[in-house]
């Protein structure tokens, strides 16, 4: 049986992705909040830029930049203010150019005082037009090229405090191309895009200030010396709380337009069978399609059919027999076109039907549509069996399980009372409403309906796995352990028990026995992904040979797994992608991860599903832009 988010929580808590060269890295060695250590305008700014969240302070305690002098050096083709081409000592015509722009500096620097910043800006601007105007290539001359840098810089500052951000951040803009690692430009940068409210560009510059930091320091940090990142993690987290539900919104649209409820492909085997086989009806079902014949049997009847009524039957019986074998993709065509059939044939159609055909119609095609996500559909048809079979209780149980995955809890809460009401003794009814209780973090309720369900069927292995789990989330090892021990005893062969035993070797912190435990899991049953992601996290978290670090390829290969036997499964996709960026040795191959993000996202249905694919696809992209931005070639910093 699926874990709920809560349960998947158990193992993904534990997880420590070693050596993941990630923004959240540096945050391993953070001990206190971070001032920028560049030359900056005043102590104030210097405050601004370790907490860009802040507006732009307007402070007469700032210094700005003091423009270079011009070393000596050899002579050079220059252009006068009269534009004639006039060669001279660049000597004698840098001395020159260099007093000029002090004086205006000067000047600029008394209206800063004065707190007439736009006044400040425009005489910093004539001392950049100055020097434009007498030199046709600035960027030859490295102090001259200083020069610029400090005056754009001062400028931006005065913009910024005269509220003209569009203008600072151009001149941040100017700065960045001249010198990549400015950080006091990018810090800027970032104040200013945040309160553009441009928060995807603003978590680029978080990026690449760190990349910077992490370049500087690589030493230190691969020692493990404590150093002080350049900004917070609660920078990081406050950005993300801006850009996530929005791009959340805006993928789960791109999703549903691309692939709409119709075209959604069904789960894998694994995942259907751990739905269909947690139902009670399970095993009468599966002798009536046993005994229907076999599908060449089926189909030769189908063929012979000749009445709409006949084509119903034989519709229900073979594709009964496809999920028999566990065709489920021909089981799902025939029960929607059987569904077809009545839609057209109507009341007149569905009185002359045998027995309970109409019935089983609608429950298998409700259960289709709603493995495929079509929640609407689903609901249709388990409400129209309803009607015509009001009461079974596995019925009430299904509509339930579609109002869970659509969020109206309360709705499934009074299916599941409905169900109890119509049969106390509905096992369905309490081994599923356990999984709400425990979506609503009330565990002890939980453990009520499973053991009542336990009392009821004794042998139902599925209620004994999921009482294990609420016994490892109360923190009740050998509870769980019993509980296991039974589940294994009713089914030795049971990949979910083996699994689940190495969630609870992995809880306690015993890698070793969780990872041979995973390993039985996949060998009991090879489609299982949960089995082979959990293999992964207990490699991630076992030490290599002599202490050094997990065998990440592996890991990787785990993953790679998992994906494969069920596309699917997103939890793989996040792990996955998060150690292929710790792996990555160019930009390209870390663009690749991006590309493996897109994929998992393909298959996400919900917005919960997609949060952590899109959270790390943010997260990636924001580094590969902040790589660019800083002319690296890596994120790798080893």
């Amino acid at each position: 049986m699926a874990r709920s988010a809560s349960q998947t929580k158990i193992i993904n808590a534990s997880l420590l992705l070693a050596g993941v060269a990630s923004i959240l890295v540096v945050y391993k060695f953070a001990t206190k909040p971070a001032r920028s250590k560049s030359k900056s305008l005043s102590k104030d700014e210097n405050e601004e830029a370790s907490n860009p969240k802040s507006p732009s302070r307007n402070s007469s305690k700032e210094n700005l930049d003091t423009p270079l002098h011009s070393n000596k050096s050899s002579t050079a083709s220059v252009t006068s203010a009269s534009g004639a081409g006039e060669s001279t000592s660049t000597e004698d015509f840098m001395a020159e150019l260099h007093t000029q722009i002090e004086e205006i500096d000067k000047r600029g620097k008394a209206l800063f005082r004065a707190k007439k910043h736009l006044d400040a800006a425009e005489v910093f601007t004539e001392a950049l037009d100055l020097i434009n105007s007498k030199v046709s290539n600035a960027a030859k001359y490295n102090n001259l090229n200083r020069q610029l840098v400090t005056l754009m810089n001062n400028r931006s500052a005065m913009y910024e405090k005269g509220g003209l951000l569009e203008l600072a951040l151009v001149d941040c803009d100017g700065i960045l191309e001249i010198e990549a690692g400015h950080t006091k430009a990018r810090t800027r940068k970032l104040r200013l895009l945040e309160s553009l409210k441009r928060y995807d560009e603003a978590l680029v510059e978080v990026c690449a200030l760190q990349l910077k930091f992490m370049q500087d320091n690589r030493d230190k940090l691969r020692l493990g010396i404590p150093v002080t990142p350049p900004v917070s993690q609660s920078k990081i987290e406050e950005l993300m709380g801006n850009i996530l539900p929005g791009k959340i919104e805006e993928t789960l649209a791109e999703v549903q337009k691309k692939y709409g409820s119709e075209d959604r492909p069904l789960p894998s085997s694994h995942t259907i069978m751990q739905l269909i086989q947690s139902f009670a009806g399970y095993n009468s079902w599966m002798a009536k399609a046993a005994r229907d014949g076999g599908l060449d049997e089926l189909t030769a009847k189908l063929n012979a059919a000749s009445s709409d009524a006949e084509r119903v039957e034989s519709l229900l019986k073979r594709g009964r027999r496809y999920a028999y074998h566990r065709k489920f993709e021909e089981c799902k065509n025939d029960f929607e076109s059987a569904y077809v059939i009545l839609e057209k044939g109507g009341d007149e159609l569905t009185h002359i039907l045998e027995g309970d055909t109409y019935a089983r119609v609608l429950e298998w095609t409700g259960m289709c549509r709603h493995l495929r996500y079509d929640l609407d559909g689903a609901i249709k048809c388990y409400e129209a069996c309803s009607d015509a079979d009001p009461t079974n209780a596995e019925i009430l149980v299904k509509r339930a399980g579609v109002r869970m995955d659509s969020g109206k809890l309360e709705e499934a809460v009074s299916l599941f009372d409905t169900a109890l009401e119509l049969d106390p003794s509905a096992v369905d009814a309490l081994l599923h409403r356990a999984n709400l209780r425990m979506l609503e973090q009330k565990p002890l309720e939980a453990k009520a309906d499973l053991e009542r369900c336990i009392e009821l069927r004794p042998n139902h292995i599925f209620a004994h796995l999921r009482l294990a789990t609420i016994f490892m989330a109360l923190d009740d090892a050998n509870g769980a352990k019993r509980s296991l021990d039974t589940a294994e005893q009713i089914d030795p062969q049971s990949s979910e028990v083996h699994s689940y035993r190495g969630e609870l070797f992995f809880a306690q912190g015993q890698m070793e026995e969780a990872k041979a435990e995973f390993d039985r899991a996949t060998e009991c049953d090879g489609g299982n992904p949960t089995a082979y992601v959990n293999a992964a996290l207990a490699v991630m978290n076992t030490p290599g040979a002599g202490g050094g670090p997990p065998d990440i390829p592996e890991a990787i290969r785990l993953l790679e797994k998992a994906i494969n036997v069920d596309p699917q499964f997103h939890t793989a996709y996040v792990h996955l992608g998060q150690l292929k960026l710790s792996m990555a040795t160019s930009l390209i191959t870390a663009k690749e991860v991006v590309a493996l993000y897109d994929k998992g996202l393909e298959y996400c249905r919900t917005a919960d599903e997609l949060r952590d694919i899109v959270s790390m696809r943010i997260l990636t992209v924001a580094q590969v832009d902040a790589a660019s931005a800083l002319n690296m070639d890596t994120l790798n910093m080893q």
